[in-house]
């Protein structure tokens, strides 16, 4: 199963929200460091966070999806190796038994 990519309402409200504040003044500065442009850092970071863990997971998808074709390449091997003792030695036989 894929994991669920996620997305932020937090940064699409303060998307909007510096948009607002862009429409006031495109260089507002309220003091003690709150601007537009460390606004728009602070969005940018969280956005370049969300995208690097949504990234992750689609790695994470990736690699699952490898391991189950390697793990089902293994059962049908295992499956084949079963299957020729029984050839070779018969299903009665203490061979066919010892392999499981």
């Amino acid at each position: 199963m894929a994991y669920r990519r996620k997305s932020s309402q937090v940064i699409h409200d303060a998307q909007k929200r510096a948009s607002s504040l862009r429409a006031i003044d495109s260089n507002l500065d309220l003091g003690n460091d709150l601007t537009i442009t460390v606004y728009d850092a602070k969005i940018n970071e969280a956005q370049a966070a969300l995208d690097a863990y949504n990234g992750l997971l689609a790695q994470a998808d990736a690699a699952g999806n490898d391991f189950k074709d390697i793990e089902k390449g293994l059962r049908d091997l295992s499956s084949q190796m079963l299957s020729g003792v029984k050839v070779k030695f018969g299903r009665d036989s203490n061979e066919y038994e010892m392999a499981g």
